[in-house]
């Protein structure tokens, strides 16, 4: 029987792997081990672990590694020290694979962990192209993996070109899509009567946008006046909003207290403030959306197959694949404004499978389960 190691640092990290866990937990040749840790533990980002127990997912391991602090220095001592704890559960448990996500600094130090060890590394979204620190990460991540599960067929080439043999390279899509085909329709109002949120109280009948904006860490101490761009767009078109608080990324408490700022001193706003929901719920929040405004990547995956306009600000996201609900703004409060009223005028657009069809999950399972693990990795010359 293999054992299969998963490792979850974030909200959004799940979101992105939650399909795969479960289906692999149903698989009577794997094992399943969850390790969860970094921001994922943290009340002040979403400690996640009470709603991967209601899904059935119980946590193995835990993992305390954040320095507190928003720091570049805070991030690279967290990887750092997410080495060090990683490397003494996988020395603990001795996983046939361990399965990373994404582009976190976290991640980073998963796979570095792992792979110095002679652990195969199987490797979820590489191959996308994207700005901030995560670009470097997502890339270095890829160099350091062993199986590659990238999202689209252009991120699959992508992989290639950094040399990495296709035999190990399967086009799965986004488990996050599954959690978007799956999710069922119930009203934001009910949604958010299972959350403590702030601000503005949601008035069900009228329409609302989403917002979710972090902090780009390439250009960190530029947050707060990044984060005061969107603020004076959202005020300006005077319609009820849910935003959610940002992640951990360097940057984010002045991001954090831009927000509070805002809160205390704009007491007639209509903007309800949320640290974070579930992923099934997170789902039925932004389809419910009239629009989806920030640098979160769910603006680019999940909206796509929902259709939800988005309005993408900053670089975070630059130059990844989307679908023709994006429109893409710079730090301009006018240019977010107009943006977002072209958006709201258009309306839903047609779904788009781009990022999945809704059975990324089970297909990784599939996949790992026939997989033969090897350790030593050469260049692929395309």
């Amino acid at each position: 029987m293999k054992i299969i190691c998963f490792v979850v640092n974030s909200r959004a990290n799940y979101g992105r792997i939650k399909t795969a866990i479960l289906a692999s937990k149903s698989n009577k040749n794997l094992h399943t081990v969850v390790v969860l840790g970094a921001s994922g533990l943290l009340f002040n980002y979403g400690s996640i672990e009470s709603i991967m127990s209601k899904d059935g997912i119980d946590v193995d391991f835990r993992v305390y590694s954040v320095i507190s602090g928003d720091t570049p220095e805070l991030m690279a001592k967290t990887t750092g020290l997410a080495v060090i704890e990683l490397s003494s559960i996988f020395a603990k448990i001795k996983p046939d694979f361990v399965v990373s996500v994404a582009d976190r600094y976290e991640t980073l130090g998963t796979v570095l962990a792992a792979s110095y060890m002679n652990i195969p590394v199987i490797h979820t979204q590489g191959g996308e192209i994207s700005g901030s620190i995560d670009e470097s990460v997502r890339h270095a991540c890829t160099k350091l993996a062993h199986i590659h599960f990238p999202a689209t067929t252009q991120s699959a080439r992508v992989i290639e070109q950094l040399g990495e043999d296709p035999k190990s390279i399967f086009v799965t899509g986004c488990p996050s899509i599954d959690i978007v085909k799956q999710a069922t329709d119930v009203p934001t109002s009910q949604v958010l009567s299972n959350y403590n949120g702030v601000g503005h109280l949601f008035i069900p009948e009228n329409d609302y946008i989403l917002v979710s904006q972090h902090s780009v860490t390439t250009s960190y101490l530029n947050a707060r006046d990044q984060i005061q761009q969107t603020l004076s767009a959202v005020q300006k078109l005077k319609m009820q909003t849910i935003w959610l608080w940002p992640n951990i990324d360097s940057g984010s408490d002045a991001i954090s207290k831009m927000l509070r700022e805002f809160r205390e001193t704009n007491l007639e706003n209509k903007i309800s403030f949320y640290r974070n929901f579930s992923p099934e719920d997170y789902v039925r929040v932004l389809r419910n959306s009239s629009c989806i405004i920030g640098n979160s990547s769910s603006g680019i995956r999940e909206s796509a197959y929902l259709g939800t306009p988005s309005v993408i600000i900053g670089d975070r996201q630059s130059g990844r694949e989307h679908g023709k609900n994006v429109i893409f703004v710079d730090y301009d409060s006018s240019e977010i404004f107009r943006a977002i009223e072209k958006q709201l005028s258009s309306g839903k657009y047609k779904s788009s499978h781009l990022f999945g069809r809704g059975d990324s999950g089970q297909k990784m399972i599939e996949i790992i389960d026939s997989l033969t693990p090897r350790i030593q990795k050469v260049f692929h010359r395309c």
